[in-house]
């Protein structure tokens, strides 16, 4: 792999008109009020800082998701500008759980599906899924899935599908949290588990 940037220059400023766009277009009337209100401009602060938050969230999923598609941390920090050690200390997630999960007596049973990568997430929880079981969390290189009576069908989208995400839950499909850069998840329960 080169020192050359993945993306062009045109991407590139695409992006980041994008992002200027959302922090000033998604709060009403913030651009008119910066015309003739000074408090606009406070309202534009805290804009760019959620903005600025949620860039920086995405990055750590994407640094993350590079990872689980088996880069090394070499290549990310290369990509970074910065070294294999500083994109590790700034980036490594915390291990995944070891150890089944639950709420307590009573509570369904919980287990942890790792080590995943990008490539074998899907085919862990379509197996997970057949067996009854259904994804109830995730992050860096496992999934949390909990038992129930009936076996469940998994997918997952990038999270720049729009209007699709509409069409699924319509369709009944339930979302699971808030996504994981680039992906959202969605688990749909289908019949009575059969028994073996």
């Amino acid at each position: 792999m080169s020192d050359e940037p993945l993306l062009g220059p045109l991407e590139a400023a695409r992006i980041r008109e994008g992002i200027a766009a959302a922090v000033i277009g998604v709060p009403e009337g913030l651009a008119d009020s910066l015309e003739h209100d000074a408090a606009g401009y406070l309202r534009l602060v805290d804009a760019s800082r959620v903005g600025a938050e949620e860039a920086s969230r995405l990055l750590r999923e994407a640094v993350q998701g590079a990872r689980a598609a088996g880069h090394s941390w070499e290549t990310v920090g290369r990509i970074l500008g910065v070294s294999r050690q500083a994109a590790q200390q700034r980036f490594a997630a915390p291990a995944a759980p070891g150890a089944p999960t639950g709420g307590g007596p009573g509570s369904p049973e919980r287990r942890i599906l790792s080590p995943l990568t990008a490539f074998n997430e899907m085919a862990a929880l379509d197996e997970a899924g057949r067996d009854g079981w259904h994804l109830v969390g995730y992050g860096s290189f496992f999934h949390e899935v909990e038992v129930s009576g009936h076996p469940w069908e998994h997918c997952r989208v990038t999270l720049s599908s729009g209007g699709r995400h509409r069409r699924m839950e319509a369709a009944g499909w339930i979302p699971v949290g808030e996504g994981w850069f680039p992906w959202r998840y969605y688990k749909r329960p289908l019949g009575p588990v059969k028994e073996s």
